[in-house]
């Protein structure tokens, strides 16, 4: 008999057809899909919406010093959040711990809400991550425990999806409160859809619906948790120097502190990963590899809305809008994507990052305004490469957290699915932070202005366009 993730348990389930959209979103099963990417969904909706209302936001409270740190420490407060479910899970068990994560979430909101302060803003949004960190890896940490293994494609997809679904309403509810001069009400305005929430997982993730979650250790690796969130602050921190030299030490010391971490992880009997995770040669390692690689591309999405308003002379919320395509390209991806099994599967996971490579790439040429110019035509061909990009990216994700799952040893399933967003949240923060440090020194910062935005956007998405395009070999070596 083969044991979960070997190869000919890989191919005997690659061979099985893949289960239908119906068969997830009908009766029962419908209901508790709807419990795991309700939470996802309130997640994603809050990051749009609070990106959109950050400028009512400081002109309110002050603290325009610190305006990127509403998104740095929401990352980093996700990072633990995401690295404490699997412990959760063990402890508290499917319901309790969505509704824990459910509650610090809302809490956070609140704190968010009357914050008379940028520091009480700050303190919101760390416990806001928290709980955003949690109710993101409990989608993943869930899905194999709710559902048999031929839907996981789907619910993943579904999973995925809700990221799409939240550029859509996020900037549209967050610039409706901003207009009217309300930013507060964007905060409370998730209470009433946190208790709905609350009450569809308690209905639906009791006991008999949710598989027994495996034993585990009862110890938190608090160390690491906090070297983990020490290496990402170290790196968001060298894209706020305005010294060389202090900017490389930053990264070198965010590089150090998470090689650290790895090698700490590999020699402990708790982990963060499973261990097979870090081995570079294992269907795991490229797995993990191959996903922060691909979030690391789509990092660049952060300077999109600012090139476009600075060379294209969009309004701020027409160019928030047009960002917009990367995560309906991801969206759709993953929805289109994840019907496919055997070969079928094998083949969008490596046309995916070929896909985005090519839509980075385009958008090095179109977005300076040097090439094509502006006006309809390059509106056009820069939304086509948003979308592509993103597209790209959501073709292969369903099928690469599915190998992931996969490829789990007996016992490491929750700490799988748990690895998956920690990988990914981890990815997203050093993005960030070498988005920032590279338009910085492309000339964001010197000479600034049309020129350096110019320079900026051909550097910043030619060399990050490297990153999928690293994924691709990646996909093709499994």
């Amino acid at each position: 008999m083969s044991k979960p993730g070997s190869t000919t348990d890989i191919a005997r389930h690659q061979a099985a057809p893949a289960a239908s959209w119906g068969e997830l979103l009908s009766g029962r099963n419908g209901l508790r899909a709807v419990a795991l990417t309700g939470g996802i969904a309130l997640h994603a909706i809050n990051v749009h919406i609070v990106t959109t209302i950050l400028p009512s936001v400081v002109r309110d409270i002050g603290g325009l010093d610190y305006y990127a740190w509403n998104v740095t420490l929401f990352v980093v407060t996700s990072i633990i959040g995401s690295t404490l479910t699997n412990k959760l899970l063990a402890a508290l068990g499917a319901r309790r711990t969505y509704l824990l994560a459910l509650a610090v979430f809302g809490a956070g909101a609140l704190v968010c809400a009357a914050a008379g302060s940028m520091a009480a803003m700050l303190a919101g949004r760390a416990v806001q991550g928290v709980g955003g960190g949690l109710l993101a890896g409990l989608g993943y940490a869930l899905i194999p425990l709710v559902f048999e293994q031929r839907l996981w494609s789907r619910a993943i997809a579904l999973e995925s999806g809700m990221w799409g679904i939240s550029t859509l309403l996020g900037p549209a509810v967050g610039g409706l409160f901003a207009a009217g001069g309300h930013w507060r009400m964007a905060f409370w305005a998730l209470a009433p859809l946190l208790l709905v929430q609350a009450a569809l997982v308690a209905a639906q993730l009791g006991p008999r619906s949710v598989r027994a979650v495996q034993p585990v250790d009862a110890a938190m690796p608090l160390g690491r948790i906090l070297l983990l969130a020490g290496s990402v602050l170290l790196m968001a921190l060298a894209a706020q120097t305005d010294a060389a030299w202090l900017a490389a030490a930053c990264v070198g010391g965010g590089v150090l502190l998470g090689w650290l971490v790895m090698r700490i992880d590999l020699r402990h009997r708790v982990s963060l990963l499973p261990r097979s995770g870090y081995a570079p040669g294992s269907a795991m390692g490229k797995v993990f590899a191959c996903v922060a690689l691909l979030v690391i591309g789509s990092c660049t999405e952060i300077f999109v809305p600012y090139f476009l308003q600075i060379l294209h002379g969009y309004q701020p919320l027409g160019a928030g809008y047009m960002t917009a395509a990367m995560a309906g390209g991801w969206s759709a991806g993953s929805l289109l994507s994840s019907g496919r099994a055997g070969s079928g599967a094998e083949r969008v996971v490596r046309l995916g990052p070929l896909l985005m490579t090519s839509g980075l790439a385009a958008l090095a040429l179109l977005l300076p305004g040097t090439w094509l110019g502006t006006g309809a035509a390059a509106d056009a061909a820069i939304a086509i490469a948003l979308a592509a990009a993103g597209l790209g990216i959501g073709l292969a994700w369903p099928h690469l957290i599915e190998r992931a799952m996969r490829a789990a040893n007996p016992g490491e399933e929750n700490l799988t699915s748990a690895a998956v967003t920690t990988v990914q949240l981890y990815a997203m923060a050093v993005g960030a932070a070498l988005a920032g440090l590279t338009a910085n020194a492309a000339g964001l910062g010197a000479p600034g202005g049309v020129a350096g935005a110019q320079q900026a956007a051909a550097v910043l998405f030619a060399a990050f366009a490297l990153a999928p395009a690293l994924a691709a070999g990646l996909a093709r070596s499994r």
